[in-house]
């Protein structure tokens, strides 16, 4: 996890006065001040500042002002920036409690807990159809993990700008079939004028691609993987067509060990003129039949499925060798930027933790951390955004 929080500051002398007055329905422009009164304060400097009351000269009703980095409550809003951060960092509620009391500035855990979720309520972003401070990118992101919460696991959905590793958003989902995940990118797709999905391997993504009119990056590391650990365990039994099946189609086992060292050149260099040469490999296994009720699938036949797979995923997978964005952004061929996040914004918080206890802490506090990430490359996240 890499951050850089700017905690709100305490300025006793600072404080603005409001256009109009405060109180609903009154709309008078002009004030009196009428008394200056000690407000007593939690805070690693100030045990007392001072707050103005004023008049307003329309509805004569009086309201208090308070300096900058105070509000009504009893802590400043640099104690609860302070017990926000080293929640972040890791520490639990209780632990950041007994930290903040060896400060001497003590808070309770659930005033702590009520602090940093109130924090993450006012992140840019927690609002349907919107994205953390209404990014837009060419190039979108899209992953799904998942956390416990009550015993049983939810899933959420992470997305990325492609072209930067900034978070876009992060909610939860009700599954991970392709009609969810569809209902859950279509809205942030438009929010930021996508024209790229990059995602891994699974089928859900691939649909949604299609149906929302997206071009498509399936991440070349997943395809890489899943194709080395195919060829490495299909060797031994091709070489010796273990099962007959090469033999029943005409293949030699020396053309299929060719083609299965083939395949896994041409997973490496990733051309995408190479397309044809796939679709030559697929043709040859294509005699392969099917197996039928209750039987295992021949060697033949896992081999037939597998060229046709890449061959059918080939134009997904090299995308990225040719697309360009507007104003000539360009993604690198796999999905790490999303990989990256949900490492650092969800998975390096929940390792220290049992599981969380509401789906709605578990959204919040991994929208909080990735909302303070991307303010990592502008100087830093000012919690006095967030902290009231």
């Amino acid at each position: 996890m890499r951050l850089q929080l700017i905690l709100p500051r305490v300025e006793p002398s600072t404080m603005k006065l409001p256009l109009v007055c405060p109180y609903e329905g009154c709309h008078g422009r002009h004030f009196r001040h009428h008394q200056e009164v000690e407000k007593r304060l939690k805070d690693t400097e100030y045990d007392a500042v001072f707050a103005q009351r004023y008049e307003c000269l329309r509805c004569k009703r009086t309201f208090r002002l308070y300096p900058q980095g105070v509000t009504r409550a009893q802590a400043s809003q640099r104690v609860k920036g302070l017990g926000v951060m080293l929640y972040l960092l890791g520490l639990s509620y209780g632990a950041t409690s007994l930290a903040l009391e060896a400060l001497g500035v003590y808070m309770c855990k659930t005033s702590i807990y009520e602090a940093v979720q109130a924090a993450a309520e006012k992140v840019p972003g927690m609002k349907r159809h919107e994205v953390f401070g209404e990014l837009q990118t060419p190039a979108m992101g899209g992953d799904l993990t998942s956390v416990k919460c009550s015993g049983g696991w939810l899933p959420l959905g992470l997305a990325v700008d492609d072209t930067t590793g900034l978070v876009l958003t992060v909610d939860r989902l009700s599954a991970e079939d392709a009609e969810t995940v569809k209902e859950w990118l279509e809205p942030v797709a438009e929010a930021v004028h996508a024209e790229l999905l990059v995602s891994d391997d699974a089928d859900a993504f691939k649909t949604v691609a299609n149906d929302l009119g997206l071009e498509h990056q399936v991440c070349k590391g997943h395809v890489r993987r899943n194709t080395e650990a195919f060829i490495e365990s299909m060797e031994p039994k091709v070489e010796t067509d273990e099962d007959g099946s090469l033999a029943a189609i005409g293949v030699a086992p020396e053309q299929a060990l060719h083609d299965l060292h083939r395949l896994g050149e041409l997973i490496l260099s990733r051309q995408p003129e190479q397309e044809s040469e796939l679709e030559e490999i697929h043709h040859r296994y294509t005699g392969a039949s099917p197996p039928g009720g209750g039987e295992k699938a021949t060697n033949a036949y896992r081999l037939r499925l597998m060229y046709l797979d890449r061959w059918s995923l080939w134009r997904r997978l090299t995308r990225y060798r040719t697309w360009q964005g507007p104003k000539g952004e360009t993604v690198d061929g796999t999905n790490n930027g999303c990989e990256r996040a949900i490492g650092w914004w969800v998975k390096e918080r929940y390792r220290t933790m049992r599981g969380y206890k509401r789906p709605k802490s578990a959204v919040n506090v991994s929208r909080l951390l990735a909302w303070c990430g991307n303010h990592l490359e502008r100087g830093g996240a000012d919690l006095a955004l967030l902290v009231a």
